[in-house]
């Protein structure tokens, strides 16, 4: 399978070194992946017989851009040559994340399910704003789109919903979806912490951005879970339909007193079909001992369906991080080659 890596920041370069890794295994499994061009923000490299991810990793370990690499680096070199050439069976699409537009990240998925290329996306923005024309273009074009990445990078809340809730009416979507805001909580919890300097520990750690908007006010909690709602529940949601919440408002008193009373404070993102219609949040709530999250501490995430002949499914766990992310983009590229269908 010859591969096309758009995108080649933390997970890109995440990922070129995992196909690198794991190679061995995936050929003693009858998988051949070679990755022919790695695209990034200033032109890219192309070697049609496979790039040596090897070499490649230890150039652009001192080297600020790819397009210098002496074996087929080109500054020159773009997405429309990969159009043009039609010589990949895979685009893996690895761009930055833009909820607003989904671009450039929407341009490249789409054109390529238009091509008959596969794709395998871990860029939230087009699925969020786009998934169900993006999935008619693939189905149209007979080739599969991946994107288990978008949803909680190695927990498989997504392939989970989808190959293990077969055939079942989803009732309900809950989860915890963000690692870092679990974090920060569970150090409020441990430590006796503030907010402010459990943020700060998370940041000193590398698991909270520097600017943790997104993550602490909710919206990528909220983001995940219309993503979720979109595909497992077949809705067309918004951001707009959803009333979300963040943790910026605990306290330490807050949270001890929760604790006193049993309970642990989470930030849960919540679809679910009231009277026939599907009302989502994102919101912090307490939640005690009987409740399969309540032990769903530090950097893990987990999500919870109720369905109406499989019953109550929880997923819990799932490293965190750029290789984890890239992890999660070989699945979907495996199960694709194993011959799974996403869509039908």
């Amino acid at each position: 399978m010859r591969i096309a890596a758009i995108g080649y920041g933390g997970v890109g370069q995440a990922f070129v070194r995992l196909i690198y890794d794991k190679k061995s295994q995936l050929l003693a499994e009858g998988i051949d992946l070679k990755v022919i061009y790695v695209l990034g923000s200033k032109g890219g490299v192309y070697n049609l017989d496979g790039i040596d991810l090897k070499d490649l990793i230890d150039f652009s370990a001192s080297n600020k851009y790819i397009s210098s690499y002496p074996f087929g680096g080109s500054g020159d070199l773009s997405f429309e040559d990969i159009i043009k050439n039609k010589d990949v069976d895979m685009v893996v699409e690895m761009t930055p994340t833009n909820i607003e537009t989904g671009q450039p990240g929407m341009y490249y998925i789409k054109t390529s399910l238009e091509n008959g290329y596969n794709v395998v996306t871990a860029n939230k923005g087009p699925i969020l704003l786009a998934y169900h024309e993006l999935q008619e273009i693939a189905s149209r074009n007979n080739v599969q789109l991946g994107i288990g990445c978008t949803t909680g990078g190695a927990l498989p809340t997504i392939n989970g919903g989808i190959m293990d809730l077969a055939g079942s009416n989803i009732y309900s979507i809950e989860g915890i979806l963000n690692g870092t805001t679990n974090y920060i909580l569970q150090m409020m919890e441990e430590e006796g912490m503030e907010y402010d300097e459990a943020l700060k520990k998370a940041q000193e750690l590398g698991i909270a951005e520097t600017d943790p908007t997104l993550d602490v006010e909710g919206w990528d909690t909220a983001t995940k879970l219309l993503i979720l709602t979109n595909v497992l529940m077949k809705e067309k949601k918004t951001l707009n339909d959803i009333k979300v919440e963040g943790i910026t408002f605990l306290t330490a008193a807050d949270v001890k007193k929760a604790l006193d009373e049993g309970y642990k404070y989470k930030l849960i993102g919540r679809a679910k079909k009231v009277n026939g219609k599907v009302e989502m949040s994102v919101k912090v709530e307490k939640v005690g001992i009987n409740n399969s999250l309540y032990n769903v501490d530090g950097k893990n995430k987990a999500v919870k369906y109720v369905s109406d002949t499989l019953g109550e499914l929880t997923i819990i766990g799932g490293a965190s991080g750029v290789t984890s992310a890239a992890a999660s983009i070989l699945r979907d590229i495996i199960n694709i080659h194993r011959g799974y269908r996403f869509n039908r």
